[in-house]
């Protein structure tokens, strides 16, 4: 009984093969209605994971919000002005009102808690309840402003040019849609009330929904661009436009099978997974091989038949086994610990396995309907000694085969290079810096860092087994020595505790006299300061910084920087602090600072497992199709020193690896690895059909300049495809265009030159026993 053959039945029933593909094609686009993003960093990781689990409960035991947004307001002639203060009043009176706004704890001039006396009475009341009218009560403003610590780089800058009103949001609630509420808010204002003031919306839900919102706008401008540039250049290389609609029609029925399921599972899409319909128009451009030699078969049969099978029987292993490493790269990523990168691996991998079965049925049967005239005329330019293109990648394989000591020395050369650069690569996801840095997003968080005391905020959680320790003198001083220690490093810009509430409330009680700004003496007396200031102060002001059996206090830090170093700072100064005075004191790092430094480290370390299982993936994938470990190895070098070589320039030139490269590492084994099989599985087809008749280095020449003519095709058209990132508003995007354009580029030249390098100087080791 005969086998069945895929690409047989393609060309013979053509027109089935087609409709099938429309069918089902039409069948995933169907679930895109359902389609939602997901930029909440906090679902990077699962919600079982330790990190979620522990600020969960912090967030519940001190009555926190997940999201905070911050309104600067900069007057460089002073805040404290009647008009500015008038606008401060009407700017928060309408922030009040927004949907998805705890109201409650909004902080502004006009809602935070000023502690005093009246009498013998302590007397907490907002500071501001109505704009002062006169010179006298503006000077007493200023007065109570900056002689309370709790307000200064908090709610007013050190030189009274700056103030914020921190806006807290219901959960739930979009940071993108509150902020442009409240830019709307200060534009209708401004435009009634003009003057010397500027302002600037930051905060961590400012750029993470912003970063969604432009995400999701990307992901449906430079898929279709992307697409265009393709398309332009195919046709440039065939001009053929059947061939090029062909092409990008295998790519968007990938695309849209790989979409489709990901959003009909349930998936919302990420960052990482807004990307992959461009990695999928560009992993489809391995079928360039097929149109390759397609033509130069086309050209030696005459017959459009026979040349579509003979081309898949040329080409068809190393094609299967491209995908095959091609998908196994990106399956590695659903082993990693991030949730988007598990996704996009899954996606991707589903996608790359639909782009080999287009290849194998879709293809041949799309090329069955181009006229023979077309493809006699786009033959014509295929010729091996005519074409420029070929005579270039020939010259190319030669200075490689004909030099191959110089060629390895000068590789040897560049490897130290690399690996002095990759010692000096730092791993930091730091989504501000994902704007560019003259956005308004990037902007706000700059000026508001460099005025007060940070917008990223921390937790150093103080944990007792014994009720009621954190009121006792011992407990309160620890923790205000602690947070003075805290501020001495240059990332934090502020602290606030329990102890600070206890200090003023114990100065205002003794005629706000100065010396009495301390802790006082016994517990009773610390217990009675907190009992008065329950009764007066709203619930939230003591909610967040201590919990009601006293066993918990909870320290905010405010960092001047989203890095995940500046938590690591934090948590070792801590630490050096516990140590070198101790207590029975637990402390634990809490807070969206410390996330990010705990996904940040996720990333790191599944970066390295990620990369050691697609190498050793990868290496068996090729064993198994050369069936040999010694050419295995030889299709190994290029492409591991050609990634070792672009991570070597990112280190020098000092970016930080971001999630986004991080996961490339996985990704670049698998799509680099084509290369090799392409040239090593044709190199060895060639010796097997010539039978002895042409010597290892013209079958190498033969190698560079025909099925290399399709490898250097495939890596354009890839670069092609990735380079219109590199245009994008949002630094991942431009990174992963300048990464994969450089790798692709720099992939295919080393394949043509050391390939033929490497193979001349071990042949006699990979040619010993004949040809395997």
């Amino acid at each position: 009984m005969r086998k069945f053959s895929l690409v047989e039945f393609s060309v013979n029933h053509p027109k089935l093969i087609v409709l099938l593909a429309i069918i089902l094609t039409l069948a995933f686009a169907t679930q895109f209605p359902k389609m939602k993003t997901d930029t909440n960093p906090k679902n990077m990781l699962p919600k079982t994971s330790d990190v979620r689990v522990w600020n969960d409960e912090v967030e519940k035991t001190f009555g926190l919000y997940e999201d905070m947004i911050v309104l600067g307001i900069v007057n460089e002639k002073g805040i404290l002005n009647k008009e500015t203060l008038g606008k401060i009043q009407k700017i928060t009176g309408e922030i009040l009102k927004l949907k998805g706004v705890a109201a409650r704890d909004v902080a502004s001039f006009t809602t935070i808690d000023n502690v005093t006396v009246e009498g013998e009475t302590l007397r907490v009341a907002p500071l501001m309840t109505e704009v002062p009218k006169t010179n006298k009560e503006l000077e007493s403003m200023w007065k109570t402003l900056f002689e309370n610590p709790l307000f200064i780089n908090r709610i007013i800058s050190k030189d009274g040019k700056t103030t914020a009103i921190y806006v807290p949001l219901e959960k739930g609630a979009n940071g993108k849609e509150v902020a442009d509420k409240i830019r709307e808010i200060v534009r209708k204002i401004v435009r009634k009330e003009k003057g010397d003031e500027k302002y600037f919306v930051a905060g961590d839900p400012v750029a993470r929904d912003t970063f969604g919102a432009e995400m999701f706008k990307l992901m449906g401008i430079f898929s279709p661009i992307a697409g265009m540039i393709m398309f332009i250049a195919i046709y440039l290389m065939f001009r053929n436009l059947s061939l090029a609609v062909s092409m990008m029609m295998v790519a968007m029925i990938s695309i849209i099978w790989s979409m489709g399921l990901l959003i009909g599972l349930g998936f919302p899409i990420h960052i990482m997974s807004s990307m992959s319909p461009v990695f999928l128009m560009a992993i489809a451009t391995d079928s360039i091989h097929i149109f390759n030699e397609f033509y130069f078969r086309y050209g030696e049969r005459k017959d459009k038949r026979v040349a579509i099978l003979e081309t898949m029987q040329a080409v068809g292993r190393p094609v299967r086994y491209t995908a095959l490493a091609t998908a196994a790269g990106f399956a590695v990523l659903m082993f990693m610990h991030i949730i988007p990168v598990k996704v996009f691996g899954g996606l991707v991998a589903f996608g790359t396995i639909v782009l080999r079965l287009l290849s194998f049925s879709f293809i041949p049967a799309i090329l069955t309907f181009i006229s023979e005239e077309k493809i006699e005329r786009a033959s014509a330019r295929e010729d091996i000694g005519l074409s420029r293109t070929t005579r270039f990648l020939r010259n190319l394989g030669s200075f490689g085969a004909h030099k191959p000591k110089a060629t390895v020395f000068v590789g040897l050369v560049l490897f130290i290079f690399a690996v002095i650069g990759t010692t000096k690569i730092v791993v930091n996801n730091n989504m501000v810096e994902w704007f560019k840095k003259n956005s308004e997003v990037r902007t706000a968080d700059r000026v508001m860092n460099r005025a007060l005391g940070g917008t990223s905020l921390a937790y150093v959680v103080a944990i007792s087994n014994k009720d009621d320790f954190i009121k006792t003198p011992e407990a309160m001083r620890y923790i205000e020595g602690l947070q003075r220690h805290l501020e001495k490093l240059p990332v934090v810009g502020k602290t606030t505790s329990i102890a600070d509430y206890v200090k003023r409330i114990n100065r205002v009680l003794h005629a706000d006299d100065p010396k009495y700004d301390v802790v006082p003496e016994t517990r009773e007396m610390i217990g009675q300061y907190i009992f008065l200031f329950s009764m007066s102060a709203k619930p939230s002001d003591l909610d967040n910084v201590v919990d009601y059996p006293f066993r918990r206090a909870n320290i905010w830090v405010q960092l001047k920087t989203w890095d995940a170093q500046a938590m690591r700072d934090v948590i070792k100064a801590v630490d050096e602090y516990k140590k070198a005075h101790p207590i029975p004191l637990e402390f634990k790092p809490a807070g969206i600072a410390y996330f990010n430094l705990v996904w940040n480290d996720a990333v790191l370390w599944d970066m390295l497992r990620g990369f050691i299982i697609a190498m050793i993936v990868v290496f068996v994938i090729l064993a198994f199709n050369f069936r040999s470990i010694k050419w295995a190895i030889v299709g190994y070098i290029p492409l591991l020193f050609t990634i070792l070589l672009i991570y070597g320039v990112v280190g020098f030139i000092g970016k930080d690896f971001e999630l986004p490269i991080s996961v490339l590492s996985c990704l670049s084994l698998g799509m680099a690895v084509d290369f090799a099989i392409h040239f090593i599985s044709r190199f060895k087809q060639r010796l097997a059909e010539m039978e002895g008749k042409e010597s290892i280095t013209d079958a190498l020449l033969w190698t560079a300049a025909r099925p290399g003519k399709g490898i250097m095709r495939n890596a354009v058209l890839f670069a092609a495809a990735f380079s219109v990132m590199m245009f994008a508003p949002l630094t991942p995007y431009i990174t992963v265009g300048a990464f994969i354009v450089s790798m692709m580029m720099l992939s295919a030249i080393m394949t043509i030159i050391y390939l033929p390098a490497l193979i001349t100087l071990m042949q006699g080791w990979l040619f010993k026993g004949g040809l395997k």
